[in-house]
Protein backbone atom coordinates (compact mmCIF):
# COMPACT_ATOMS: atom_id res chain seq x y z
CA UNK A 1 0.00 0.00 0.00
CA UNK A 2 0.92 3.35 -0.45
CA UNK A 3 2.01 6.01 2.53
CA UNK A 4 1.22 9.42 2.26
CA UNK A 5 5.50 9.68 1.84
CA UNK A 6 5.02 7.94 -0.85
CA UNK A 7 2.22 9.86 -2.29
CA UNK A 8 4.40 13.27 -1.72
CA UNK A 9 7.31 12.23 -3.26
CA UNK A 10 6.18 10.81 -6.29
CA UNK A 11 4.25 14.27 -6.45
CA UNK A 12 7.27 16.21 -5.74
CA UNK A 13 8.76 14.30 -9.01
CA UNK A 14 6.06 15.08 -11.80
CA UNK A 15 5.92 18.54 -10.35
CA UNK A 16 9.46 18.75 -10.78
CA UNK A 17 9.73 16.88 -14.13
CA UNK A 18 6.91 19.28 -15.21
CA UNK A 19 8.53 22.37 -14.33
CA UNK A 20 11.81 20.78 -16.54
CA UNK A 21 9.69 20.37 -19.46
CA UNK A 22 8.84 24.40 -19.40
CA UNK A 23 12.13 25.67 -19.68
CA UNK A 24 12.79 28.14 -22.16
CA UNK A 25 15.45 27.84 -24.63
CA UNK A 26 17.19 30.51 -25.70
CA UNK A 27 19.37 32.29 -28.45
CA UNK A 28 23.50 32.32 -27.40
CA UNK A 29 22.87 30.18 -23.93
CA UNK A 30 20.88 29.83 -21.19
CA UNK A 31 21.06 33.72 -20.04
CA UNK A 32 20.88 34.75 -23.58
CA UNK A 33 24.87 36.20 -23.46
CA UNK A 34 26.52 33.38 -24.80
CA UNK A 35 28.43 32.49 -22.16
CA UNK A 36 27.32 28.35 -21.50
CA UNK A 37 27.70 26.61 -18.47
CA UNK A 38 29.93 23.92 -19.52
CA UNK A 39 32.61 22.56 -17.53
CA UNK A 40 35.93 20.28 -17.84
CA UNK A 41 36.45 21.21 -21.34
CA UNK A 42 39.64 20.53 -23.27
CA UNK A 43 42.27 23.67 -23.02
CA UNK A 44 44.40 23.08 -25.90
CA UNK A 45 42.91 20.95 -29.10
CA UNK A 46 45.25 18.87 -31.13
CA UNK A 47 46.84 19.97 -33.98
CA UNK A 48 44.14 19.03 -36.66
CA UNK A 49 41.10 20.34 -34.48
CA UNK A 50 38.54 19.18 -32.56
CA UNK A 51 37.09 15.66 -33.22
CA UNK A 52 33.90 16.30 -35.34
CA UNK A 53 31.77 13.38 -34.22
CA UNK A 54 28.92 13.80 -36.59
CA UNK A 55 27.43 16.22 -38.90
CA UNK A 56 24.19 16.52 -40.80
CA UNK A 57 23.85 17.54 -44.61
CA UNK A 58 20.86 18.95 -45.78
CA UNK A 59 19.31 21.76 -43.87
CA UNK A 60 18.83 24.04 -46.76
CA UNK A 61 20.03 27.86 -46.51
CA UNK A 62 20.24 29.23 -43.14
CA UNK A 63 21.98 31.29 -40.68
CA UNK A 64 20.51 30.41 -37.26
CA UNK A 65 22.07 28.47 -34.28
CA UNK A 66 20.38 24.92 -32.84
CA UNK A 67 18.25 24.74 -30.39
CA UNK A 68 17.81 21.88 -27.67
CA UNK A 69 15.08 20.64 -25.62
CA UNK A 70 12.83 17.34 -25.38
CA UNK A 71 16.08 15.13 -25.87
CA UNK A 72 15.96 16.48 -29.58
CA UNK A 73 17.94 19.28 -31.54
CA UNK A 74 15.78 21.95 -33.67
CA UNK A 75 16.81 24.06 -36.14
CA UNK A 76 15.58 26.13 -39.22
CA UNK A 77 16.28 26.26 -42.59
CA UNK A 78 14.97 27.42 -46.12
CA UNK A 79 14.46 24.80 -48.97
CA UNK A 80 13.39 26.59 -52.37
CA UNK A 81 11.75 29.31 -50.72
CA UNK A 82 10.29 27.39 -47.90
CA UNK A 83 11.21 27.92 -44.11
CA UNK A 84 11.41 24.61 -42.02
CA UNK A 85 12.04 23.30 -38.81
CA UNK A 86 14.36 20.11 -38.36
CA UNK A 87 14.34 18.21 -35.40
CA UNK A 88 17.32 15.70 -35.67
CA UNK A 89 18.15 12.98 -32.68
CA UNK A 90 21.35 13.52 -30.32
CA UNK A 91 23.15 11.56 -32.87
CA UNK A 92 22.57 13.87 -35.94
CA UNK A 93 19.64 11.64 -37.42
CA UNK A 94 16.59 13.66 -38.73
CA UNK A 95 13.65 12.53 -36.91
CA UNK A 96 11.16 14.68 -38.51
CA UNK A 97 11.07 18.21 -40.37
CA UNK A 98 7.93 20.53 -41.14
CA UNK A 99 7.23 23.78 -43.08
CA UNK A 100 6.55 26.80 -41.49
CA UNK A 101 6.06 28.94 -44.33
CA UNK A 102 8.14 31.23 -47.04
CA UNK A 103 11.57 32.50 -45.75
CA UNK A 104 13.57 34.80 -46.96
CA UNK A 105 14.77 34.52 -50.24
CA UNK A 106 16.46 37.37 -51.27
CA UNK A 107 19.69 39.04 -50.71
CA UNK A 108 21.63 36.44 -47.90
CA UNK A 109 18.79 34.25 -48.13
CA UNK A 110 18.01 31.36 -45.79
CA UNK A 111 16.82 31.26 -41.94
CA UNK A 112 17.65 33.70 -39.58
CA UNK A 113 15.96 33.39 -36.42
CA UNK A 114 16.89 30.53 -34.22
CA UNK A 115 13.45 28.16 -32.69
CA UNK A 116 12.59 28.72 -29.53
CA UNK A 117 10.92 25.85 -27.53
CA UNK A 118 8.96 25.68 -24.20
CA UNK A 119 7.42 22.10 -23.14
CA UNK A 120 5.56 20.84 -26.60
CA UNK A 121 5.11 24.44 -28.12
CA UNK A 122 7.59 26.15 -30.50
CA UNK A 123 8.38 29.65 -31.45
CA UNK A 124 9.56 30.53 -34.82
CA UNK A 125 9.93 33.94 -36.38
CA UNK A 126 10.29 34.19 -40.26
CA UNK A 127 12.55 36.58 -42.67
CA UNK A 128 8.83 37.84 -44.11
CA UNK A 129 7.66 38.90 -40.27
CA UNK A 130 5.40 35.98 -39.19
CA UNK A 131 6.07 34.20 -36.06
CA UNK A 132 4.52 30.79 -35.90
CA UNK A 133 3.55 28.45 -32.80
CA UNK A 134 4.25 24.55 -33.86
CA UNK A 135 3.79 21.47 -31.44
CA UNK A 136 7.29 20.62 -30.99
CA UNK A 137 7.30 17.18 -31.41
CA UNK A 138 5.07 16.98 -34.99
CA UNK A 139 6.03 20.15 -36.61
CA UNK A 140 2.14 20.75 -36.98
CA UNK A 141 1.35 24.64 -36.94
CA UNK A 142 -0.59 26.07 -33.49
CA UNK A 143 -1.22 29.64 -34.55
CA UNK A 144 0.52 32.41 -36.88
CA UNK A 145 0.77 35.92 -36.21
CA UNK A 146 2.04 38.57 -38.93
CA UNK A 147 4.01 41.78 -37.87
CA UNK A 148 3.13 43.26 -40.91
CA UNK A 149 -0.51 42.15 -41.72
CA UNK A 150 -1.52 41.44 -38.17
CA UNK A 151 0.59 44.49 -36.82
CA UNK A 152 1.67 47.63 -38.70
CA UNK A 153 5.55 46.79 -39.09
CA UNK A 154 7.66 46.61 -42.29
CA UNK A 155 9.95 44.18 -43.34
CA UNK A 156 13.71 46.16 -43.26
CA UNK A 157 16.51 45.48 -45.79
CA UNK A 158 17.85 42.40 -44.55
CA UNK A 159 14.99 40.75 -43.20
CA UNK A 160 13.56 39.93 -39.77
CA UNK A 161 16.46 38.11 -38.14
CA UNK A 162 15.15 38.54 -34.19
CA UNK A 163 14.74 35.32 -32.27
CA UNK A 164 11.59 35.72 -29.78
CA UNK A 165 11.73 35.90 -25.90
CA UNK A 166 9.38 33.91 -24.13
CA UNK A 167 9.08 34.06 -20.15
CA UNK A 168 6.21 32.60 -18.79
CA UNK A 169 2.93 32.85 -20.42
CA UNK A 170 3.63 35.76 -22.87
CA UNK A 171 6.20 35.69 -26.49
CA UNK A 172 7.85 39.05 -27.21
CA UNK A 173 8.15 40.64 -30.64
CA UNK A 174 9.25 43.92 -32.33
CA UNK A 175 7.07 43.94 -35.66
CA UNK A 176 8.28 47.62 -35.93
CA UNK A 177 5.16 49.22 -36.18
CA UNK A 178 4.52 53.33 -35.53
CA UNK A 179 1.87 52.02 -33.35
CA UNK A 180 2.33 48.50 -32.20
CA UNK A 181 6.36 48.94 -32.37
CA UNK A 182 7.02 46.25 -29.45
CA UNK A 183 4.17 43.78 -28.70
CA UNK A 184 3.73 40.86 -25.99
CA UNK A 185 1.40 38.17 -27.20
CA UNK A 186 -0.30 34.82 -25.55
CA UNK A 187 1.89 32.18 -25.84
CA UNK A 188 -0.32 29.59 -26.29
CA UNK A 189 -2.58 31.11 -28.48
CA UNK A 190 -1.06 34.47 -30.19
CA UNK A 191 -3.69 36.90 -28.72
CA UNK A 192 -2.30 40.48 -27.89
CA UNK A 193 -1.68 41.09 -24.07
CA UNK A 194 -0.06 44.76 -24.64
CA UNK A 195 1.40 46.83 -27.14
CA UNK A 196 3.76 49.71 -27.00
CA UNK A 197 4.83 52.30 -29.80
CA UNK A 198 8.05 52.64 -28.36
CA UNK A 199 9.94 55.12 -30.22
CA UNK A 200 7.59 54.19 -33.63
CA UNK A 201 11.08 52.69 -35.57
CA UNK A 202 11.22 50.35 -37.36
CA UNK A 203 13.04 46.59 -36.19
CA UNK A 204 16.56 46.64 -36.01
CA UNK A 205 17.40 42.72 -36.15
CA UNK A 206 18.04 42.44 -32.54
CA UNK A 207 17.04 39.57 -29.91
CA UNK A 208 15.94 41.54 -27.05
CA UNK A 209 17.01 40.64 -23.60
CA UNK A 210 14.98 40.20 -20.42
CA UNK A 211 16.52 42.09 -17.42
CA UNK A 212 15.04 41.24 -14.17
CA UNK A 213 15.16 43.93 -11.46
CA UNK A 214 13.91 43.91 -7.39
CA UNK A 215 11.06 46.31 -8.67
CA UNK A 216 10.20 45.20 -11.81
CA UNK A 217 11.00 42.93 -15.38
CA UNK A 218 12.34 45.25 -18.31
CA UNK A 219 12.49 44.12 -21.80
CA UNK A 220 15.32 45.83 -23.56
CA UNK A 221 16.13 46.01 -27.29
CA UNK A 222 17.42 47.96 -30.39
CA UNK A 223 15.21 49.90 -32.84
CA UNK A 224 15.97 51.62 -35.71
CA UNK A 225 17.66 54.58 -33.91
CA UNK A 226 17.57 53.80 -30.62
CA UNK A 227 18.37 51.35 -27.63
CA UNK A 228 15.34 51.36 -25.75
CA UNK A 229 13.92 49.97 -22.03
CA UNK A 230 10.30 49.51 -21.55
CA UNK A 231 8.31 47.49 -18.58
CA UNK A 232 7.56 43.95 -19.28
CA UNK A 233 4.70 43.38 -17.65
CA UNK A 234 3.22 45.98 -19.27
CA UNK A 235 4.97 47.42 -22.06
CA UNK A 236 5.52 51.26 -21.32
CA UNK A 237 8.25 52.81 -22.71
CA UNK A 238 11.04 53.74 -19.37
CA UNK A 239 13.67 55.16 -21.64
CA UNK A 240 15.40 54.98 -24.72
CA UNK A 241 19.55 56.09 -25.86
CA UNK A 242 20.04 57.29 -29.34
CA UNK A 243 22.39 54.35 -31.18
CA UNK A 244 22.41 55.20 -34.85
CA UNK A 245 24.29 53.70 -37.43
CA UNK A 246 24.34 53.83 -41.45
CA UNK A 247 21.91 50.65 -41.97
CA UNK A 248 20.10 50.91 -39.08
CA UNK A 249 21.29 47.42 -37.77
CA UNK A 250 21.86 46.06 -34.52
CA UNK A 251 21.74 42.62 -34.86
CA UNK A 252 23.56 41.74 -31.06
CA UNK A 253 21.70 41.23 -28.14
CA UNK A 254 22.78 43.78 -24.81
CA UNK A 255 24.65 42.13 -22.17
CA UNK A 256 23.46 42.65 -18.52
CA UNK A 257 25.57 42.60 -15.27
CA UNK A 258 24.98 44.33 -12.56
CA UNK A 259 22.74 46.62 -13.16
CA UNK A 260 24.10 47.96 -16.26
CA UNK A 261 23.98 47.44 -19.49
CA UNK A 262 26.34 47.06 -23.03
CA UNK A 263 24.80 47.64 -26.07
CA UNK A 264 26.34 47.90 -29.36
CA UNK A 265 26.30 48.04 -33.02
CA UNK A 266 28.63 47.82 -36.50
CA UNK A 267 28.47 50.02 -39.39
CA UNK A 268 30.39 52.78 -38.12
CA UNK A 269 28.75 52.79 -34.40
CA UNK A 270 30.32 51.29 -31.18
CA UNK A 271 29.57 50.02 -27.85
CA UNK A 272 28.03 52.25 -25.04
CA UNK A 273 27.61 50.65 -21.59
CA UNK A 274 24.26 52.29 -19.34
CA UNK A 275 23.72 52.56 -15.75
CA UNK A 276 20.32 51.60 -14.89
CA UNK A 277 19.20 53.11 -12.09
CA UNK A 278 17.13 51.15 -9.13
CA UNK A 279 14.22 50.65 -10.30
CA UNK A 280 14.86 50.28 -13.98
CA UNK A 281 13.10 53.50 -15.06
CA UNK A 282 15.98 55.74 -16.51
CA UNK A 283 19.76 54.72 -17.64
CA UNK A 284 22.95 57.15 -18.06
CA UNK A 285 26.14 56.71 -20.15
CA UNK A 286 28.86 55.31 -18.61
CA UNK A 287 31.47 55.34 -21.10
CA UNK A 288 31.60 54.92 -24.78
CA UNK A 289 33.92 52.63 -27.41
CA UNK A 290 33.80 53.34 -30.87
CA UNK A 291 36.25 49.93 -31.76
CA UNK A 292 33.37 47.36 -30.02
CA UNK A 293 31.70 48.14 -33.13
CA UNK A 294 30.72 43.97 -33.76
CA UNK A 295 28.19 44.06 -36.45
CA UNK A 296 26.84 40.34 -35.52
CA UNK A 297 29.05 38.75 -33.61
CA UNK A 298 28.07 39.04 -30.53
CA UNK A 299 30.49 39.78 -27.28
CA UNK A 300 31.01 37.93 -23.97
CA UNK A 301 31.73 38.90 -20.06
CA UNK A 302 33.87 37.01 -18.50
CA UNK A 303 35.61 37.93 -14.88
CA UNK A 304 34.71 41.81 -15.51
CA UNK A 305 36.35 41.70 -19.30
CA UNK A 306 34.20 41.92 -22.37
CA UNK A 307 35.72 39.90 -25.36
CA UNK A 308 35.17 40.26 -28.82
CA UNK A 309 35.61 41.49 -32.62
CA UNK A 310 34.76 44.50 -34.46
CA UNK A 311 33.05 45.38 -37.82
CA UNK A 312 34.95 48.06 -39.09
CA UNK A 313 37.55 47.61 -36.26
CA UNK A 314 38.29 44.11 -37.34
CA UNK A 315 40.76 43.45 -34.06
CA UNK A 316 39.36 41.13 -31.43
CA UNK A 317 39.77 42.97 -28.21
CA UNK A 318 39.43 42.41 -24.33
CA UNK A 319 38.18 45.24 -22.76
CA UNK A 320 37.59 46.22 -19.07
CA UNK A 321 33.94 46.31 -18.26
CA UNK A 322 34.47 48.72 -15.19
CA UNK A 323 36.54 51.47 -17.12
CA UNK A 324 35.85 50.73 -20.97
CA UNK A 325 39.83 50.48 -21.21
CA UNK A 326 41.12 48.26 -23.62
CA UNK A 327 43.73 45.37 -22.64
CA UNK A 328 44.63 44.21 -26.28
CA UNK A 329 43.72 43.83 -29.99
CA UNK A 330 44.44 41.19 -32.07
CA UNK A 331 44.37 40.45 -36.26
CA UNK A 332 45.68 36.57 -35.43
CA UNK A 333 42.14 35.70 -37.18
CA UNK A 334 39.62 36.98 -39.02
CA UNK A 335 36.40 39.01 -37.07
CA UNK A 336 33.36 37.08 -36.45
CA UNK A 337 31.46 35.24 -33.66
CA UNK A 338 32.44 34.85 -30.26
CA UNK A 339 30.98 32.35 -27.52
CA UNK A 340 32.14 31.41 -24.11
CA UNK A 341 32.60 28.12 -21.36
CA UNK A 342 34.64 27.30 -18.76
CA UNK A 343 37.05 30.38 -19.51
CA UNK A 344 37.80 29.87 -22.87
CA UNK A 345 36.30 31.74 -25.46
CA UNK A 346 35.19 29.79 -29.16
CA UNK A 347 35.43 32.17 -31.90
CA UNK A 348 34.39 31.91 -35.25
CA UNK A 349 35.51 33.63 -37.74
CA UNK A 350 33.50 35.05 -41.12
CA UNK A 351 36.62 33.25 -42.82
CA UNK A 352 35.74 29.86 -41.32
CA UNK A 353 38.06 29.86 -38.45
CA UNK A 354 37.22 27.95 -35.20
CA UNK A 355 39.51 29.11 -32.95
CA UNK A 356 39.91 28.16 -29.12
CA UNK A 357 41.35 31.58 -26.57
CA UNK A 358 41.74 31.56 -23.25
CA UNK A 359 39.69 34.72 -21.91
CA UNK A 360 42.42 36.31 -20.35
CA UNK A 361 43.05 40.42 -20.85
CA UNK A 362 46.67 39.19 -20.98
CA UNK A 363 46.39 38.54 -24.39
CA UNK A 364 44.85 37.01 -27.51
CA UNK A 365 46.59 33.60 -26.97
CA UNK A 366 44.64 30.87 -29.43
CA UNK A 367 45.41 27.06 -28.13
CA UNK A 368 43.44 25.67 -31.26
CA UNK A 369 42.83 26.18 -34.33
CA UNK A 370 40.97 24.28 -37.12
CA UNK A 371 39.17 25.21 -40.23
CA UNK A 372 35.31 24.86 -41.45
CA UNK A 373 35.57 23.22 -44.62
CA UNK A 374 31.31 21.47 -44.83
CA UNK A 375 28.84 23.55 -45.10
CA UNK A 376 27.61 26.56 -47.21
CA UNK A 377 27.15 30.24 -47.94
CA UNK A 378 28.71 33.00 -44.64
CA UNK A 379 30.18 31.74 -41.82
CA UNK A 380 27.76 33.73 -39.86
CA UNK A 381 26.00 31.37 -37.23
CA UNK A 382 26.50 31.62 -33.78
CA UNK A 383 27.72 28.11 -32.37
CA UNK A 384 26.43 26.39 -29.12
CA UNK A 385 28.01 24.22 -26.63
CA UNK A 386 25.95 21.46 -24.64
CA UNK A 387 27.46 18.10 -23.18
CA UNK A 388 31.03 18.34 -23.65
CA UNK A 389 29.97 19.18 -27.37
CA UNK A 390 30.09 22.45 -29.67
CA UNK A 391 27.70 22.54 -32.48
CA UNK A 392 28.02 24.98 -35.10
CA UNK A 393 25.91 25.08 -38.53
CA UNK A 394 27.72 26.57 -41.66
CA UNK A 395 24.21 27.16 -44.08
CA UNK A 396 23.44 23.73 -45.48
CA UNK A 397 25.28 21.43 -42.71
CA UNK A 398 25.52 20.92 -38.81
CA UNK A 399 28.58 19.57 -36.88
CA UNK A 400 28.93 18.39 -33.82
CA UNK A 401 33.06 18.60 -32.39
CA UNK A 402 33.86 17.13 -29.32
CA UNK A 403 35.46 19.92 -26.78
CA UNK A 404 35.54 17.68 -23.77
Amino acid sequence: MWNRKGCLYIAFIIMGLSAASQDVTRWRGPQGDGVYPETGILKKWPANGPEMIWHFDGLGEGHSSPAFANNLIYLSGMQGQTGHIFALDQNGKLKWKAPYGEEFHESYPGARSTPVIVGDLLYIYSGHGVLSCMDANTGDIKWKKGAFTDFDGKNIQWGVTETVVVDGDLVYMTPGGKKNNVVALNRHNGNLVWSSPAKGEKSAYCTPLLVELPSRKLLVTHTGEHIIGLDAKEGTLLWSHPQTNRHQVHANTPIYSNGELFCFSGYGQGGVKLTLSADGSSVKKAWFNSHLDSRMGGMVLIDGYLYGSGDNNRQWRSVDWKTGEEKYASTEIGKGVVVAADGMLFCYSERGELALVKASPAGFNVSGLTKVELGSGQHWSHPVIRDGKLYLRHGNVLMAYKIK
